[in-house]
C-alpha cells in the first residue's frame, strides 16, 4: 500500500477499537511467517482526552489529560487512511516484539506517557504536522 506509511494517522474499521485513531508505526507489505497478508503495526487512543477548559484547575487538568492507548498488528482492510500524518516518534517504543503479551503492558505505559506529553505540549493550529496531530486526539464524531 503506497498510502499507509509509517507516521500516518489512519482510522480503525473493524474489531474492538473499531471507530479509533491511531498512527501506523511499521508497515509490513508481504506479511510475516505468523500472519500471512499485508498488515501495519498501529498505535491509537483507545479512551480520548476530555475537553479543558482555561479556567479549570491544575489537578482537574491533569485528570482531564489522561489517555488510554493500545497497541496492534491490523490487516490493511480494516483501516481507513487519512489525509493526515503525526511526527510521533513511536518506533523506538512499539515493535513486533511489544506485542507479545508478556511486554504489551510496559508498551502501553511508555505509550501513554509519549501521547500525553504530546497532547499538553500542542503546538499552532497553523503548522501542518500540528494539525496532524491535533486530529488525531480528538474524538472521531460520526
Amino acid at each position: 500500500m503506497g498510502i499507509i506509511k509509517s507516521g500516518k494517522v489512519v482510522i480503525m474499521l473493524a474489531g474492538r477499537y473499531a471507530g479509533r485513531k491511531a498512527v501506523v508505526v511499521k508497515v509490513s507489505e508481504d506479511g510475516s511467517s505468523g500472519k500471512r497478508f499485508g498488515n501495519c503495526i498501529v498505535a491509537g487512543i483507545d479512551r480520548y482526552p476530555r475537553k479543558v477548559v482555561k479556567n479549570m484547575g491544575k489537578a482537574k487538568l491533569e485528570k482531564r489529560c489522561k489517555i488510554k492507548p493500545f497497541v496492534k498488528a491490523v490487516n490493511f482492510n480494516h483501516i481507513m487512511p487519512t489525509r493526515y500524518t503525526a511526527d510521533f516518534e513511536l518506533k523506538k517504543v512499539v515493535d513486533e516484539s511489544s506485542l507479545k503479551s508478556e511486554s504489551r503492558v510496559d508498551t502501553r505505559k511508555n505509550l501513554k506517557k509519549i501521547l500525553e506529553e504530546k497532547y499538553k505540549n500542542q503546538t499552532g493550529k497553523n503548522d501542518k504536522k500540528a494539525g496532524g496531530a491535533q486530529y488525531f486526539f480528538k474524538k472521531l464524531r460520526f
